[in-house]
């Protein structure tokens, strides 16, 4: 039996040659070609990025293989492009010394009298580039010379074709015009078939006789072979003999056929049903070892591997020839019966190489089962799991290519049926509906990876096809996200209905809020939202896709301002009630008092940083929680939002006491506020009333509400206080008569208000609020002064308060004894004339 070697060489497997070096050949340019444009040349990173790949398919050549064309490597690791190249005959200085680097201008322009080499240089690398220039024409003309070449040797060898089907149409007709050419040609024919056909049935009776005995030698060839799995040293004796006795049957069974006697075919069928059982358990050896070949290689069992090859190519050549004749006697069945001669061997198609293809696919397809199911225990693990794909995918290419024969091109064909599987696998999982959205997060991430190993071992991206998950990362990442905002929605919405019913259920001890570490009202669910949100960005960044966090960041901020609303919503509704005297019994009123001071340290708490403690809000540290897993474009886009968001928090916070402040004066001052500037007026002390009220709810919430809010809290009263004071001009049977004492009762009412601010802890405030309060001096000269000066007092009063109102204005006007429309008149003509710089809004802007 032949040595591996020679079977080698018979499959046509390529042996070592020795090294050579490979230059351009060398050719002047024609003088009237134009100058070709310069090539693209290879950069650092080019270079870096392929050397990997140029690492796994270098050769003893020296060569480095690329699609298309080839890569010579010189001395000092650089690579250029070829084509169409051959030994150099240029002299070996000239070409080292074009080779050369240039030196940098630098190195030779260090003194200043080196400036007059530059005319020098200028023309030394002028011949330089045109040296250049002239090699890459050359190299580009040869390639076209070459291509050309190639197109017209297509085009002859189709017309070669034809002539050979035209010349075997000759053949066919002189032939049988030839009958009629020789004497006595019938008897000849006569005896020349009867001789064959002797012939024919001695062979086949010799074939008969020794057929039981050919197979009994096989079967126990197969029985050693079974003995000894590992090396199968039977195997090509085996698959020799089995053809044989293959095609002894199938020539008997197309004889018997002819002679249309069906008892006789059901003898040979008995006769010849043995041989089958005999080729099912020499397929089984076969099928063993198309299922093991990695091992086999893995193992250094060359010998069988190479044996096992020459059978599949064997067997692919017969069903070749089988599918071509079948075809050439298709096209040309008045021809058949002339050539009945031709159809010896095989005469169907046994489709081995077939089964090798899908023994490769059926092994894949069984350690991708197994893989399947470690995948499913541990999601975070596809990389590790999938560690056997690319160690067979590694062995094909180093240890089992260079058994095979090279037409087959084994490391392709591996790598196509493996990276199918690998896309129905991945595909699969990602329907699958046992698995969780962390495999599916694992499978996006696993593409870059997987087409980062396959280059590394030659096979491209653009050559896979289809994509391993069918370009699907987008819309995977896409779920994936919507995943997590579905859940943030779900946990956002249960704990919104949880407050809500919080809320409602409030007129229970304590209102149904908790209290923080520093005795601060809160509601109870604050915590419990920003814990979930931190889990949410721990959920994104799982993913280890920063689109993932940024997309799930987005989708927070934006629900953050919405819950902003709907807290403000649900207080507006509610106080509404309380403001326009639907609730008689003042059911729940406290209540809703306490839920605004504990809204109001909820939205504080939000923000409240103390770098000296370095203790930061919920804001600040849902920031530092996603920082890390978003990109600086992102980060400069997120501050803005957080910028928003606490804005947002510090205005709902000073809308939470505004609304309190509110219900005070609409439920608590409703009785006392019509009687201001009325007659009554004079005789009660409402303002006094109104200042103990007011002190005794600072007093009362000063240590549930936050610390920055209780000063916020003094001045918003305060404000409102003199808000509602000065619109009081507009109650009903408000009349200012000279002879009354509105001047002193005045005084007494600012002196009572300014008694209360002095008593404040921070006199800063108290100072602040008197200053506010200033404005009630040319409200008082508004009412006081003489018809003639109003305009002038109007004109003091606009310029100290730009966003003064003059229907205000108006209504004090009206309110006076003396009040005239000439009065009225002058005010706003005066105020025509007035130019009013606009500047921060001033107490007046709130006054009606």
């Amino acid at each position: 039996m032949r040595s591996s070697s020679e079977a080698q060489d018979e499959l046509g497997f390529a042996s070592p040659q020795r090294a050579i070096t490979l230059v351009p050949e060398p050719a002047p340019a024609p003088a009237n070609q134009p100058s070709l444009p310069p090539l693209p040349t290879a950069t650092a990173s080019d270079d870096a990025a392929d050397d990997d790949a140029a690492d796994d398919d270098s050769d003893a050549d020296g060569y480095t293989r690329r699609p298309g064309h080839w890569l010579i490597r010189g001395k000092s690791g650089s690579v250029a492009p070829c084509h169409s190249w051959h030994r150099s005959t240029q002299p070996a200085a000239a070409a080292a010394m074009d080779d050369a680097p240039a030196p940098k201008l630098s190195e030779l322009l260090r003194h200043a009298d080196d400036l007059d080499k530059i005319p020098a240089l200028k023309l030394e690398f002028s011949r330089k580039k045109g040296a250049v220039d002239g090699q890459l024409r050359n190299g580009l003309r040869e390639q076209l010379e070459t291509t050309q070449s190639g197109m017209t040797g297509l085009s002859d060898g189709q017309k070669t074709v034809q002539t050979i089907k035209d010349e075997m149409m000759n053949i066919d007709r002189l032939c049988s015009e030839s009958q009629t050419m020789i004497k006595d040609f019938a008897s000849i024919n006569l005896v020349s078939q009867a001789h064959h056909n002797f012939v024919a049935v001695e062979t086949m009776r010799k074939n008969l006789e020794t057929f039981n005995d050919r197979l009994t030698v096989v079967e126990n060839m197969l029985r050693d072979d079974d003995d000894d799995k590992e090396n199968m040293p039977n195997l090509l004796p085996c698959h020799y003999e089995l053809t044989q006795l293959r095609n002894i049957r199938d020539d008997a069974m197309e004889q018997i056929q002819r002679a249309e006697d069906p008892s006789l075919e059901s003898t040979l069928e008995d006769y010849f049903a043995k041989l089958d059982d005999t080729i099912d358990w020499f397929d089984e050896h076969v099928g063993i070892l198309a299922m093991n070949l990695i091992n086999l290689v893995v193992n250094d069992n060359n010998g069988l591997v190479v044996r096992f090859a020459v059978v599949m190519e064997a067997e692919e050549r017969s069903d070749q020839r089988v599918i071509a004749l079948q075809e050439a006697l298709k096209d040309h069945e008045e021809m058949a019966a002339r050539f009945q001669s031709i159809t010896d061997g095989a005469k169907k198609v046994r489709g081995y190489k077939d089964k090798f293809m899908q023994a490769i696919k059926l092994g894949a397809e069984q350690q991708f089962e197994q893989s399947r199911e470690e995948f499913l225990d541990d999601a975070t693990r596809l990389e590790k799991i999938m560690k056997w794909y690319f160690n067979d995918l590694n062995a094909v290419k180093i240890g089992m290519t260079p058994l095979m024969p090279k037409r087959w091109k084994i490391g392709k064909t591996y790598a196509d049926i493996y990276h199918q599987l690998m896309h129905d696998f991945l595909v699969g999982m990602v329907d699958d509906p046992e698995t969780s959205s962390g495999h599916t997060l694992e499978i996006v991430s696993f593409p870059d990876k997987y087409y980062k190993k396959m280059a590394k071992m030659g096979f491209r991206q653009e050559d896979m096809a289809p994509h391993v998950i069918d370009n699907r990362e987008a819309e995977l990442v896409r779920d994936f996200r919507q995943l997590i905002i579905k859940f943030l929605d779900e946990w956002i919405g249960r704990i919104f209905d949880q407050e809500k019913k919080d809320f409602a259920e409030r007129n229970v001890e304590g209102s149904n809020l908790d209290q923080d570490e520093y005795g601060y009202t809160r509601t109870k669910n604050l915590v419990a939202l920003w814990r979930m949100l931190r889990e949410q960005v721990d959920a994104g960044a799982n993913s280890q896709r920063a689109d993932v966090v940024e997309g799930v960041i987005d989708a927070m901020f934006l629900r953050l301002r919405s819950r902003q609303q709907a807290w403000q919503r649900m207080l507006e509704d509610e106080a509404l009630r309380y403001e326009t005297g639907k609730v008689t019994e003042l059911e729940g009123f406290q209540a809703l008092q306490d839920w605004l001071v504990a809204t109001a340290n909820d939205q504080i708490a939000c923000i409240d940083d103390n770098d000296d403690e370095d203790r930061f809000g919920y804001l600040t540290s849902f920031r530092q929680k996603f920082e890390p897993h978003v990109t600086p474009q992102y980060l400069e886009r997120a501050d803005q939002e957080v910028a928003a968001l606490r804005d947002g928090y510090v205005d709902f916070s000073t809308w939470c006491i505004t609304k309190f402040a509110h219900l005070v004066f609409a439920v608590d001052f409703r009785p006392v506020m019509p009687d201001f500037f009325t007659p009554r007026w004079y005789t009660n002390m409402a303002m006094k009333q109104m200042a103990v009220t007011v002190e005794e709810y600072v007093n009362d919430y000063r240590q549930v509400l936050h610390h920055s809010l209780v000063d916020i809290f003094t001045e918003i009263f305060a404000d409102e206080l003199l808000v509602h004071y000065l619109s009081s001009v507009r109650n009903k049977g408000a009349r200012f008569r000279r002879v009354d004492p509105f001047r002193d009762k005045l005084f007494n009412d600012i002196a009572t208000a300014f008694e209360f601010f002095s008593n404040l802890p921070n006199p800063d405030v108290g100072n602040s609020i008197k200053q506010t309060w200033r404005v009630t001096e040319p409200f008082l000269q508004l009412l006081s002064a003489d018809k003639d000066a109003v305009a002038d007092e109007f004109a003091a009063f606009k310029a100290a308060y730009w966003d003064l109102q003059i229907s205000w204005v108006e209504a004090v006007l009206r309110s006076r004894d003396d009040f005239e429309r000439s009065m009225l008149n002058a005010v706003k003509a005066r105020a025509a004339q007035l130019d009013v710089v606009r500047g921060p809004e001033t107490i007046m802007g709130k006054v009606k």
